[in-house]
């Protein structure tokens, strides 16, 4: 089976889930046997695992070149010929404006470099929409040059890469649904990603999602047929090595209390920090961890100092890599108050590293874990209440941290990848 993929980012260079839940799939769908992988992302960086997977940049791909002479004294025009109904725009109202009705011409224009390449930042910057339009341009090129035999886009941003793909070959069209713009928004969908979203689940041959929270989601908010909707969890890569755990710097008995993603108010940040009061109207030798960015960063600094426990409490700001794994080694207990997650791989990473966790119900990760303390994102007595428990009683401590630990190690993405090559030789 050959596999064309779309995804956003790749190891090492990402910035939260989605790119750590793209390569445990590439590299389960490696250790499959006689499988070959295509993972197109906007910009590679050369240092990406090519063992896994071709790993394609989208801005290292040129697209059709043509030159036209103007005439004596004048320079020529480099311009690109693509068979795509996408077509450049100066802003993302003007581009959702033009993508909703049909376009006269099969052939629009779009500027390139001297090469006839298009340039990608590959993040999450002002220009992303644009972005995602030239990348369903770069993929219908790709789609024409490559051989494969069907099609997997991750999340949103390659959605429309993932039509372009099909439009030009004609093969199946699998997306994944890492996250919904319900998930990320609060129920305040931005209508653009949800057209985007929309066109993407209407078009695909089936649609994979991370739990079966987030299926709900897909057939209830999107309006999509519950048969064309499969579930696939994610896993986690297992540790190279056993870690022990960490002792202080300062040689502290103190305990450790670590929330860790990202600082919106999607994974519930402000829950943490109640609870983190709560618990040190208790006992005060626990200290709170909040490793993660966010755009709520500045408003929890507010927060715990309005609550006078910032000597308490500690920032680090954006983590990735093994500093990830360090600071689950210095962590007690991990705790993850999402108010809306499909799945949440961070707490299979703490429980890897034999930290006891405490997740909420309105996680996509609790309907698989068994050795987990789940409680309400809104209940803050419930939550100190677990965290004082697990810092307090060792045999709990020493239950769930034992438990856990033999409970993750069974989640294996080659297991996912297995589940996801039953449905493309379905669809094949």
């Amino acid at each position: 089976m050959r596999v064309l993929m779309f995804g956003w980012e790749f190891p090492p260079h990402i910035s939260g889930g989605l790119g750590t839940a793209s390569y445990g799939l590439a590299k389960g769908f490696s250790a499959l046997g006689s499988n070959e992988l295509l993972f197109v992302v906007p910009k590679a960086y050369g240092d990406e695992d090519n063992s896994i997977a071709r790993i394609i940049g989208a801005s290292n791909i040129p697209v059709t070149r043509k030159k036209i002479n103007l005439g004596k004294g004048r320079s020529k025009l480099d311009y690109i010929e693509v068979s795509s109904k996408i077509v450049p725009y100066t802003d993302p109202e003007d581009f959702w404006r033009l993508k909703s009705k049909e376009v006269s011409s099969d052939y629009k224009f779009i500027q390139t470099d001297e090469h006839g390449k298009i340039n990608f930042s590959g993040k999450y910057t002002e220009n992303l929409m644009q972005e995602i339009a030239n990348y369903a341009i770069v993929a219908g090129v790709i789609a024409d040059n490559e051989s494969f035999d069907i099609i997997h886009a991750h999340d949103w941003l390659a959605y429309p890469a993932g039509i372009a793909a099909k439009e030009v070959s004609g093969k199946p069209l699998v997306i994944h649904v890492h996250a919904t713009d319900f998930d990320r928004s609060g129920g305040k969908v931005n209508p653009d990603v949800y057209a985007i979203e929309k066109k993407g689940m209407d078009t695909a041959d089936r649609i994979i999602t991370v739990s079966n929270l987030t299926r709900q989601t897909v057939i209830e908010k999107y309006n999509i047929p519950a048969e064309k909707v499969s579930t696939v969890y994610n896993a986690v890569e297992p540790l190279e090595r056993e870690k022990e755990k960490r002792k202080l710097l300062n040689g502290s008995n103190e305990k450790i209390v670590t929330f860790l993603g990202r600082i919106t108010m999607q994974k519930g940040p402000e829950y943490f920090v109640e609870a983190a009061s709560r618990v040190l109207e208790r006992t005060k030798d626990v200290r709170f961890v909040m490793a993660g960015s966010g755009d709520m960063m500045t408003d929890m600094i507010k927060l715990a100092a309005s609550k006078n426990i910032m000597d308490r409490f500690h920032f680090t700001g954006f983590l990735r890599g093994d500093d990830v794994y360090k600071m689950l080694e210095y962590s007690d207990v991990y705790i993850m108050p999402s108010v809306s997650e499909p799945f949440g791989i961070s707490p299979l990473e703490a429980m890897q590293s034999n930290v006891p966790v405490i997740i909420s119900h309105q996680s996509g990760v609790a309907e698989i874990l068994t050795h987990a303390i789940k409680v309400n994102y809104w209940d803050i007595d419930a939550m100190s209440d677990a965290i004082y428990g697990i810092l307090k009683y060792p045999a709990l401590y020493k239950m769930f941290r034992k438990h856990g630990k033999a409970e993750v190690d069974d989640l294996k993405w080659e297991n996912s990848a297995r589940q996801l090559l039953e449905i493309y030789k379905e669809l094949v």
